[in-house]
């Protein structure tokens, strides 16, 4: 039962760190990209690489703390 209850706390921190992680860069992608000047549909690639990149790396974070936080050595 503690490992379920581990696994669904970690599964919970990488979805919002995830969920954090890619609304924050998505609203700064966007300003980077009308900053910089970025052509035409180039913008939406841009915007979208920032924003998956920046929710996975943000996403592992929060995961590995939870990690760490429920206090096994696995």
């Amino acid at each position: 039962m503690a490992m379920d209850s581990c696994l669904a706390r970690i599964t919970a921190g990488v979805a919002v760190g995830g969920a954090f992680g890619g609304a924050v860069r998505a609203v700064y992608g966007t300003y980077e990209a009308v900053r910089y000047r970025v052509p035409g549909l180039l913008k939406i690639r841009h915007i979208g690489q920032t924003t998956l990149g920046s929710a996975a790396v943000f996403g592992l974070f929060v995961g590995a703390g939870s990690l760490i936080r429920c206090g096994k050595s696995y």
